[in-house]
This record gives C-alpha cells, sequence and structure tokens, in this order.
C-alpha cells in the first residue's frame, strides 16, 4: 500500500512555524506577556511544534521510501548486468566457433551444401541464430541503461529527501529551543488557566473510556492496544512502547493488529478507505488541522484515544471538544 508522495520542502517549514513569530516571542523588547497571553503562546507553540515534528516524521517516511527505492533500482542494475555479462559471453563463443572453424562458418555452410537451396537454407539459419542474438543483447542492453538511469533518479531522489529532513530537523530544534522559554511561562500559570490550555490542546477528558465492540478483528486489537497505553507520556518523535506521539501511538496500535502504518499523521492521512464522521466506527483514524497535522482513533460513543501534546499523556477524550476536525480513515476493512 504506497501512501502518495509527502513533499516536505522548506518554503512549507517556514510557513509551519509563521504563527510562533509573535510579538511575545523570548528575547523580543516587548512588555512582559500577561498570564492570558502566555497561555495562548504556550498552546499555540505546543501545536507548532507537533506540525514540524509530524513534518520530521513524514521526512522520515519519504527518505526511507527512497532509499529503498534507491536499493531496488541498484538491484536490478545489477541483474541487467549480469544477464548482460552472460550474453557477452555467448555472443563470444558464438563468434569464435563461427569463424575459426570450430564450428559452421558461412565458407563451411558453401563447402558443406548439396545444393544452392541447402546452403540459402543453413545460411538463413545462422543469420536468424545471429539475428535473435543480437535482439535479445539489445533488450538487455535497453534494460540495463534503463535500471541505471533509475538508480541515478532514485539516489537524486534520496539525496533530496534527506536534505529534506535535516531542513525540517533544524526547524523542530529551533522550537524546541523555545518551547523551553514557553514551559516556563506555562508554569507560572494558575491551575484554572493551565485547564484551559490543555483543553484547547488536547479536547474535555474522559474520566472513564467506554469504548464500543469494534466491527473487526484488526480494529478490535487496535483499539485495545491503543487504551492499553493511556497515561503513557508524550514525546516527539516516539513511537513506543513507553511514549508516544499522536501517529506514533497510532503505528503502534494498528501494528498489534498485523498492519503497518507509517510514522506521519499526513501519510496515515492515505492510508485505508475515507468515512464521513456520522458513520465512524471504533478504530477509524480521526484527523485534524489542514493540512492534518494531527491523529487519534475514534472508540465509539463519541470519544476518541490520542497523544495529545507535550506534557499531556496518551488520553481519552470527547471528539466534539478537539479543535479544527479534518477527516478520517477506515484502516481494518475487512
Amino acid at each position: 500500500m504506497r501512501a502518495r508522495r509527502i513533499g516536505i520542502r522548506s518554503g512549507v517549514l517556514v510557513g509551519a512555524t509563521a504563527a510562533l513569530t509573535l510579538s511575545f516571542l523570548p528575547g523580543t523588547a516587548t512588555a512582559a506577556p500577561t498570564a492570558q497571553q502566555a497561555a495562548g503562546q504556550v498552546s499555540a507553540a505546543n501545536h507548532q511544534l507537533e506540525i514540524v515534528t509530524e513534518q520530521v516524521n513524514a521526512a522520515r517516511v519519504a527518505l526511507d521510501r527512497e532509499k529503498a527505492a534507491a536499493a531496488a533500482a541498484d538491484k536490478a542494475a545489477a541483474a541487467s548486468q549480469r544477464t548482460l555479462n552472460a550474453m557477452d559471453k555467448q555472443i563470444r563463443r558464438l563468434a569464435r566457433s563461427a569463424y575459426t572453424g570450430n564450428d559452421v562458418s558461412q565458407l563451411d555452410v558453401l563447402m558443406t551444401s548439396k545444393s544452392a537451396a541447402d546452403f540459402v537454407s543453413q545460411l538463413g539459419t545462422l543469420d536468424a541464430i545471429a539475428g535473435h542474438t543480437n535482439d535479445l543483447v539489445t533488450k538487455v542492453k535497453h534494460a540495463s541503461d534503463a535500471t541505471t538511469a533509475a538508480r541515478a533518479k532514485a539516489d537524486k531522489a534520496a539525496a533530496q529527501a534527506q536534505q529534506d529532513l535535516d531542513v525540517v530537523t533544524a526547524k523542530q530544534r529551533d522550537l524546541k529551543a523555545k518551547i523551553v522559554a514557553y514551559q516556563r511561562q506555562y508554569a507560572a500559570l494558575s491551575a484554572p488557566q493551565k485547564a484551559v490550555v490543555n483543553l484547547a490542546a488536547t479536547g474535555a477528558p474522559v474520566p472513564t473510556a467506554t469504548a464500543a465492540p469494534a466491527p473487526t478483528g484488526a480494529a478490535q486489537a487496535a483499539v485495545n492496544t491503543a487504551l492499553a497505553q493511556v497515561g503513557k507520556p508524550y514525546v516527539w518523535g516516539a513511537a513506543g512502547p513507553n511514549a508516544f506521539d499522536c501517529s506514533g501511538l497510532m503505528q503502534y496500535a494498528y501494528s498489534a493488529a498485523g498492519i503497518a502504518l507509517p510514522h506521519s499523521s499526513s501519510a496515515q492521512s492515505t492510508m485505508g478507505v475515507a468515512v464521513s464522521r456520522d458513520q465512524l466506527q471504533p478504530g477509524d483514524l480521526v484527523f485534524f488541522y489542514s493540512p492534518v497535522s494531527h491523529v487519534g482513533m475514534y472508540i465509539g460513543n463519541g470519544e476518541m484515544v490520542h497523544a495529545a501534546t507535550s506534557g499531556e499523556p496518551v488520553k481519552v477524550v470527547r471528539l466534539d471538544s478537539m479543535p479544527d476536525y479534518n477527516s478520517a480513515r477506515r484502516i481494518a476493512t475487512g
């Protein structure tokens, strides 16, 4: 199941972090932010870091894909070259036997033919063999050239993917440095203010999860696995078993069902089949923001489980309390 190509370019990254260029950024010559402003900064910064972290995840998926394509192209080119080398040996043996007297040359054919018709017939057979050999050599050569070109293209794509990953990882490092300052501001908030920030970022918590039965065994295994992680910490880029980010939790849950998902919310949003919000079933993945930068798992009864944001554990929340619902996908379809 091949996900659509994920484009990670520096222009997108600049846009993803533009929201952090606020008048309250650490180090700017402005008055100290109010508690409300600090709360807003913490929430925005955490969300922007999740966006960039998911871009890092997507860049890694793209890099792995391009490396696999480069390896496949290398393997195909090597196979074509081995075939060409084998054909070269056959051609050389044919040439030696045809023109050194070890087998039948055109002169041999002429001298041993019983008639002109016999000569033409035997000569035609030799020409046909030679023509067939030449055609085969030409085809192998074309295949070799094509795979060599594919290898060069794959190597170039892998190099670009690595460059993209380096760029977005640098953005992530920069954001993490800013997060330290925002977290100090968050620590100074009152409990009610922290609750407002957490609600905006993670949704309304559900004290006791009430998961409904999933429609398939695979979906049920994924739901059970995701719920078993409730309480574990959120860590950017983590995919278990002790900590998770949003797409890492979904990848981990579905791996227990024998289904491989990429560690990227944007890539996961292209997997399986689309499902409308009013047709959600337990095990469906639900996505948020545009472009997609967050994912959770619907567990029925209007609830979802997700790894929300830094400082918050994996939790079950009300789906309708989450901001900017985007779409949903059914991964386990049978």
